[in-house]
């Protein structure tokens, strides 16, 4: 059965971006390594940074691989990790540290409250023992945008090096990388740029990854090694997901054809927007305020007083052709509904209408 994912990633791919991955490529072969090079600075344009001080590496498997690699690489056995978490994934960069025995300590906000630069500051005054500091920009648990900016400033402010998760919002919201101190960023294939899942990539300052060298706690999620690989002529170290990076370069085609991030920031913004708007007519309330809340995913409440399970919702409307998300770590019952990939007002329009004649079956 065809249907349209609502979720934060994998999302609704365009059929062009679907049909590139019908060729079949040799990781060897010159035109495909040409198109993994084309990749890695397509990248570094949307980052809006230069190729003399950033670069672009790409690594096998999901976003969290990318995290993984990110972290384990850059933090050597002498530094110390601030984590600023509000959220799941925040909490992921804790397990992350803690299984590669990197030394760290953990912030946490809840969920529906931003990490705020004042308390990051008076951390990095009290701890000067702290080299490196990551955090999530969007964070999917709830759907909040946490403010990078200030946080980035007060983290450049202290000289500690700046890492962030930006899974679920590069390409979807404009990030001015350097502007806001960010020195290492990550996301996935399979979000806003709208390709399929198979892939992370990490764009980083090229002089902190070479500093890197024999850092890694893995070998295969070594950044530097692929790194040092990939710069000689786009060759992966290990097998490539060639099919998805074709699809990627295809799904990087198609952003620019739109208009490029502030485009596709503006189709999930108006998304979001009309979502909330119709959602609240059949007594779904938002669970986060308007002033936090981010365009990729929305949390909501269930009406009051009533009488049906996720699970008969989401098989009501999946039957009908979408998909839509559980809640996650909220005290509330709680579901969430993504507004990015191949969705367009008339799917959150078609989405309310279904769940209006659900409400009105029970």
């Amino acid at each position: 059965m065809q249907y349209k994912l609502l979720t934060p990633g994998p999302l609704t791919t365009t059929d062009t971006v679907k049909q590139e991955m019908m060729v079949d490529h040799c990781t060897w072969d010159d035109d495909y390594k040409q198109v993994t090079q084309k990749i890695r600075s397509g990248l570094l344009e949307l980052a809006g940074v230069s190729p003399e001080e950033y670069t672009t590496v790409l690594m096998q498997g999901s976003g969290t691989f990318g995290v993984e690699a990110a972290i384990t690489t850059l933090t050597g056995k002498d530094d110390h990790l601030l984590i600023l978490a509000n959220g799941s994934y925040g909490e992921r960069m804790a397990d992350i540290a803690r299984h590669a025995g990197i030394h760290y300590q953990m912030h946490q906000w809840p969920i529906d409250q931003q990490p705020d630069a004042a308390t990051v500051e008076q951390i990095l005054k009290e701890h000067q023992e702290i080299t490196h500091v990551s955090m999530v920009h969007s964070e999917t648990t709830s759907g909040i945008l946490n403010d990078v900016a200030s946080i980035g400033a007060v983290v450049k402010n202290a000289g500690a090096v700046f890492i962030v998760d930006a899974m679920s919002s590069f390409a979807g919201v404009e990030i001015p990388v350097k502007e806001w101190g960010i020195d290492c960023i990550i996301s996935s294939a399979n979000k806003c740029i709208q390709g399929v899942p198979g892939f992370s990539y990490v764009i980083l300052r090229k002089d902190l990854l070479e500093q890197s060298e024999g850092n890694a706690r893995s070998l295969s999620l070594d950044l530097y090694d692929q790194y040092k690989t990939m710069n000689v002529d786009g060759k992966w170290r290990f097998t490539s997901p060639t099919h998805v990076v074709l699809a990627f370069a295809k799904a990087m085609e198609e952003l620019k054809e739109e208009g490029g991030i502030a485009a596709r920031h503006q189709r999930y913004y108006n998304n979001e927007v009309l979502l909330r708007e119709k959602m609240s007519v059949l007594g779904f309330v938002p669970f986060l305020g308007q002033d936090v809340q981010g365009p990729i995913i929305t949390t909501f409440y269930y009406p009051e007083n009533c009488n049906f399970t996720f699970r008969e919702m989401y098989d009501y409307i999946k039957e009908r052709g979408y998909v839509l998300y559980p809640g996650k770590t909220t005290k509330e019952e709680t579901f969430r509904v993504g507004n990015i990939g191949e969705i367009y007002p008339e799917d959150i329009e078609k989405l309310c209408s279904l769940l209006k004649e659900f409400l009105e079956s029970r």
